[in-house]
């Protein structure tokens, strides 16, 4: 047997040192912990492994036969058992790892723990148990929004020097007077059409993708309304709006206008450059910028968050705000409703056309209909929504999942099947499909036979096919899997159930945050928060290679914290990689900590985007809520 002194994606692991006389032991083994921990009643299980294939195979690590729960502050064992082999010592072919689960969820005291192998004198990484672990983790994750925004001058007091820049794309040509791409040479054409979120890491902005973000935003707190504050430090900290909102409102705004811009009550679809380009710091990108025009999805699409808006807004009392909103829905449903096949072709672009699929057309106005009856319990959208439901995928065969954008159509039924006065036959059908979607094989049919040795299942596909984002973004799969699980007990299904629904979306949390093959928390630059290992490299214009702001560790500045990155991608289409994910790396290995361009297109997994940034959020606000 090898010690194992962890150096994860060519990093040595970080010595923390304590405000004390007790000092760590110094060797770390692949005993895979969330790195920031876990609330007092939660399920703890640690992931310790043996690699067998891919770029660490070399390492070789036995467990002892006991392991022990050890305090940070004075090195006491507090709980000791055996490790338990998982699947009876089988290589796991999508991480090549050996592995064993050591399950400590007896330990609920609150403190800073480790644990200790007894046999090898190694530990895992130092991790809090406490129930609002998660608390500066979800304030750091929705801050995230506030470095995409567009438009506005960002630095003291609400960020650190480093990362501060001037007010983006406002200049000649750009946001505020916006000309059409297909007719570039007319100023009668120019809209202003500021504000919004940087789409991910170009700085276009996307209706389509936008309005997928913003649901899950807006659900988090629609669903979970007493743990968002108001003071997330940003600009309108101390107004009396949960931060959360504050930030919602400020891409609502941008898609009004862009309502607004119209003249008809549609939406148009896009601001953006022509190509692919994107210079650092934003502020630097003189480039002109263009609009294109409206569909029927980014017009459905944006009645449905409007709609939504109004309902989250009206729950905190912004009465005003929410009737702004509501009527804007209402305006773009009759749009939608009355041009229902407009298509988007992008033309005049070379970068990402946002269109959806026909079927994701038709799930724009499910979801508008959904949302709109929610808010304003109008006949029209009842009946529309009960004559058509069955045409999402999820219910007309109970196979729920993961990928945009059915997810958000499944989001959208599941909340109409619990409003007031729906047909009660139509509540039934949509609650037992989810219920029966939910025990398939990829869901609780893989938890109950502990069919993924990181207790965080996703099919071999899915780690390199992630919907509209072609091979990547795959972390957002993982949170949007965890909704899933979360949904039961958001909508009271299958209650008999619901300590292992929890149990099992909690896994997808603690994937995301270091128990993965590569023993990395997926979000950047989270040393500060506790991380031991985080994302040091983020695909993201500003913050890309050989900038001031490269990495994390060793560049003058660095990525800001918080930033999901978009994971493992077994389906990555560059050449000349590093290894990994080059070399037939197993699926969940297929990942480095880079952030080069072309030909490699590390945005294939270091990319964030605010879709998988909102996934998250939505799945972590459970566990604010409920510890």
């Amino acid at each position: 047997m090898k010690r194992y002194l962890y150096a994860a994606l060519g990093l040595l692991a970080p010595i923390l040192v304590w405000a004390g006389c007790f000092t760590l032991p110094p060797t770390q083994a692949p005993i895979y912990v969330n790195q920031f921990g876990y609330t007092t009643t939660g399920q703890k299980v640690a992931v310790l492994v043996d690699p067998q294939t891919g770029y660490n195979a070399s390492v070789s690590y036995t467990p002892a036969a006991t392991i022990q729960v050890r305090r940070r502050t004075d090195h006491a064992n507090v709980f000791s058992a055996a490790p338990v082999a998982w699947n009876g010592g089988a290589e796991h072919t999508q991480s090549g790892d050996k592995a064993w689960w050591f399950d400590f969820s007896s330990v609920t005291t609150p403190g800073v723990y480790y644990l200790y192998d007894t046999l090898s004198s190694a530990r895992s990484d130092v991790f809090t148990i406490s129930n609002t672990v998660y608390t500066p983790i979800l304030r750091e994750a929705v801050r995230m929004l506030y470095y995409q925004r567009a438009g506005l001058a960002k630095g003291s007091p609400y960020i650190a020097s480093k990362w501060a820049d001037s007010a983006a794309f406002l200049g000649t040509g750009q946001d505020t007077e916006a000309r059409s791409v297909t007719d570039q040479g007319n100023a009668g054409t120019a809209k202003d059409l500021r504000g919004g979120w940087f789409d991910a890491g170009d700085y276009n902005k996307y209706t389509v993708f936008a309005a997928y973000a913003l649901q899950d935003l807006l659900l988090a707190y629609v669903q979970y309304p007493s743990i968002w504050t108001d003071d997330y430090n940003i600009p309108e900290s101390g107004n009396g709006i949960p931060d959360v909102l504050d930030e919602a409102k400020w891409e609502l705004d941008w898609l009004l206008k862009m309502q607004t811009a119209t003249g008809d009550n549609s939406v148009l679809s896009k601001v953006a450059v022509t190509d692919t380009h994107g210079t650092s710091p934003p502020s630097s990108d003189t480039a002109a910028r263009y609009w294109g025009a409206a569909s029927t999805a980014s017009t459905a699409c944006s009645a449905g968050v409007f709609a939504l808006g109004a309902i989250a807004f009206g729950l905190a009392g912004q009465t005003s705000y929410a009737s702004t909103l509501e009527t804007a829905a209402v305006n773009a449903w009759t749009w939608a409703q009355a041009n229902p096949s407009v298509g988007y072709a992008n033309t005049g672009f070379t970068n990402v056309n946002p269109e959806p699929s026909v079927n994701g057309r038709a799930l724009c106005q499910l979801q508008a209909a959904a949302f709109l009856y929610g808010r304003t319990s109008g006949s029209t959208y009842k009946t529309y929504f009960e004559a058509n439901y069955t045409s999402l995928a999820a219910v007309g065969n109970t196979y729920w999942f993961g990928f945009p954008p059915d997810v958000y159509g499944q989001q959208a039924v599941l909340y109409y099947s619990n409003l007031p006065g729906v047909t009660g036959s139509v509540k039934t059908a949509i609650q037992n499909s989810k219920t029966t979607g939910i025990g398939g094989s990829e869901f609780y049919a893989a938890v109950t036979g502990a069919t993924d040795a990181y207790r965080a299942y996703m099919k071999d596909a899915d780690y390199g096919n992630a919907g509209n984002n072609g091979g990547f973004g795959n972390n957002r799969i993982k949170a949007e899997i965890g909704n899933l699980f979360l949904e039961q007990i958001r909508y009271g299904l299958d209650t008999a159930n619901a300590t292992n629904y929890k149990n099992s979306a909690a896994n997808y949390l603690h994937y995301l945050l270091g128990v993965n093959p590569n023993g990395i928390v997926y979000l950047s630059n989270m040393y500060a928060l506790g991380a031991t290992r985080s994302a040091n490299e983020i695909w993201h214009s500003w913050f890309n290679d050989g900038t001031d702001w490269d990495n994390a560790l060793t560049s003058t500045k660095g990525p800001p914290p918080g930033f999901l990155t978009g994971g493992a991608n077994a389906g990555f289409t560059g050449t000349g990689l590093p290894t990994p994910p080059a070399g037939s790396q197993p699926k969940q290995k297929a990942y480095a900590d880079f952030n080069t361009g072309s030909p490699q297109n590390s945005w294939e997994f270091t990319e964030p985007g605010i879709y998988y940034q909102a996934a998250f959020i939505h799945l972590l606000a459970h566990f604010v809520a409920n510890p």
